[in-house]
């Protein structure tokens, strides 16, 4: 089996060190069912990988990062032999190891499959391995659960106290255009009495209050005054005051 790589160049200088990866392995029996030419023939299509032949067997590299010196540092490499496959891996410090295993099981697991005929892994041995990855996950996960549900749990209030006020301000925003479609039609109103109670000068409309009195005798019906001349009856009060005050009219007991 090959050797893992060096992470890190020993002549490498303080300011271009690294933290070293950890590197785990592990093994499974297995049977070669053809010959190692058979093997290398179904995964020589198999991308990323560098293959280096053995007396022992086959190698499978694949170097997933390096480091800043340009050696490898996220690796694995398997290892093919005729009666079992070796598995070296890196994992990078402040990673999961869980999800490293489980990624580089899921590598292995492929290989496999495409080699389904012509090489058998210990089926018995290959699912304990899986079992026991499978179990880190869960056993991760299940440690974090409480804090992850908690979470959910806030967040979840939290938008049904968003949706609750999206709900209220919805709620007041068409009281708001109620009201103002309201005070728009009560506006058009005001504009409109005071539109007609500027519709004549103070001086035009005692000239048609002293016409109206001549012709009716002296008198004037203010309500009547006010319909035929489109003016208000407040306004047509008012001037009738004014000529009283300014001495154009008098009062009759």
């Amino acid at each position: 089996m090959a050797n893992a790589p060096d992470p890190a160049s020993q002549n490498a200088s303080p300011s271009q060190q690294v933290s070293q990866p950890k590197v785990e392995e592990f093994s499974i029996s297995g049977k070669l069912n053809g010959t190692m030419g058979d093997v290398k023939a179904a995964l020589g299509s198999l991308p990323f990988y560098l293959f280096k032949s053995s007396d022992s067997g086959l190698d499978l590299i694949k170097v997933e990062s390096r480091s800043i010196n340009r050696r490898p540092y996220l690796f694995h490499i398997i290892s093919i032999k005729p009666d079992g496959i070796d598995i070296t891996y890196s994992i990078i410090p402040d990673s999961s190891v869980s999800l490293r295993r489980a990624s580089v099981l899921k590598s292995v697991a492929a290989i496999v499959s495409i080699l389904d005929g012509k090489y058998s892994l210990d089926q018995l041995k290959f699912i304990q391995y899986i079992d026991s990855v499978l179990d880190g996950l869960l056993s991760g996960l299940s440690q974090n659960y409480t804090t992850l549900y908690n979470r959910y749990d806030s967040l979840l209030s939290e938008y049904r106290e968003t949706k609750r006020l999206e709900i209220e301000v919805s709620a007041a925003n068409r009281n708001l255009t109620i009201q103002s479609a309201q005070l728009s039609e009560e506006n058009k109103v005001l504009k409109g009495q005071l539109a007609s109670l500027q519709k004549y000068s103070d001086e035009s409309l005692m000239a048609l209050v002293e016409d109206w009195i001549t012709v009716h005798n002296s008198s004037i019906d203010i309500v009547e005054f006010s319909k035929s001349h489109g003016v208000s009856p407040t306004r047509v009060e008012q001037i009738l005051d004014k000529m009283v005050s300014l001495g154009y009219l008098e009062l009759k007991g």
